[in-house]
């Protein structure tokens, strides 16, 4: 597996990042089983977040499955998220320390790698947050801090407070779903695609050595479905198939090739907890796709070249 360096750390992640969202629908043996072939994988990066999880929590699913221990804490880094509870969003203090303190219990481990605040909260107050994380980490519970789904200038705001650098954004991308990058390429245009929805979010995480952390790397819409063989993208699912022939592998490792061969070392989050399509999600860690190859899937997909 690939490694890449999670934001301004010294931290070495691998690039496929395994989400753990859907882990309480294993009965114990196949999670176990999972986590066995994602380690043996070498995809230790487990993300995480407390409201995950239906009649039991999926960090406590995980625990269990891979009968957490000092030994094996050694081997697997840890990274969840908070903030998001009972239909609405709260970055007090108060509830990310006690969210923080639920978290460890369930993964049965004294400290997270990483903690991410879980979608922006409109009522942030970033001393809240900044004494939250200071008592996070001198308490030794936490060791580096990012977000999901929030906006350079929300970064930028939290950052005026926090003494702890963001190092991750967890962010929706996929083939489907990449106006990230195509707002870049139409700036200036008067098309759909020139709108620009998320304040060069990408542009911003680059220039201040923040991981993005794609979500759904395989969904097109939010949460609408795969686009992997779906008849609604005939163009697309030809162009990923050719791929996969010329470049002998699956049309997953396609999908998440294409993620992996942008320049911004991007971390995708998978979601599967099939151990075939894991095994086909870490193999994209090694396949390069070529600038050709990368833009007549993007032009597959239907955007355009201004």
């Amino acid at each position: 597996m690939r490694h890449i360096t999670l934001g301004p750390t010294n931290l070495e992640v691998p690039v496929i990042a395994v989400g753990c969202m859907r882990m309480d629908t294993l009965k114990p043996a196949d999670a176990q089983r999972f986590v066995e072939e994602a380690l043996a994988l070498g995809a230790n990066f487990f993300d995480h977040a407390d409201v995950y999880g239906d009649d039991i929590p999926s960090e406590k699913v995980f625990a269990d499955a891979i009968a957490m221990s000092p030994a094996i804490r050694e081997r697997v880094i840890l990274q969840s998220k908070c903030g998001l509870r009972d239909n609405m969003y709260d970055f007090s203090r108060e509830h990310i320390l006690r969210a923080v303190d639920g978290i460890l219990k369930r993964l049965n481990t004294d400290y997270l790698d990483v903690l991410l605040l879980h979608r922006p909260d409109a009522l942030v107050e970033p001393e809240e947050v900044a004494s939250a994380f200071d008592a996070l980490e001198t308490a030794g519970k936490v060791r580096h801090f990012g977000v999901s789904n929030h906006t350079p200038m929300q970064i930028a705001l939290l950052q005026k407070f926090i003494k702890q650098p963001i190092v991750a954004n967890q962010l929706q991308f996929s083939i489907t779903n990449a106006t990230m990058v195509a707002q870049g390429m139409n700036m200036n245009m008067e098309n759909n695609w020139s709108v620009m929805r998320d304040g060069s979010v990408l542009d911003y995480c680059r220039l201040h050595d923040i991981t993005v952390q794609p979500w759904s790397p395989f969904l097109h819409g939010f949460f609408d479905g795969v686009f992997l063989g779906n008849p609604k993208f005939p163009n697309l699912n030809h162009a990923i198939d050719e791929m996969a022939q010329k470049y002998n592998t699956t049309n997953t490792t396609i999908a998440l090739a294409w993620i992996l061969r942008h320049p911004a070392r991007m971390q995708p989050i998978i979601g599967t907890m099939n151990v075939r399509r894991l095994r086909d999600c870490v193999a994209a860690s090694d396949v390069h796709l070529s600038r050709e190859d990368w833009y007549a899937i993007y032009l597959a997909a239907g955007y355009m070249l201004p």
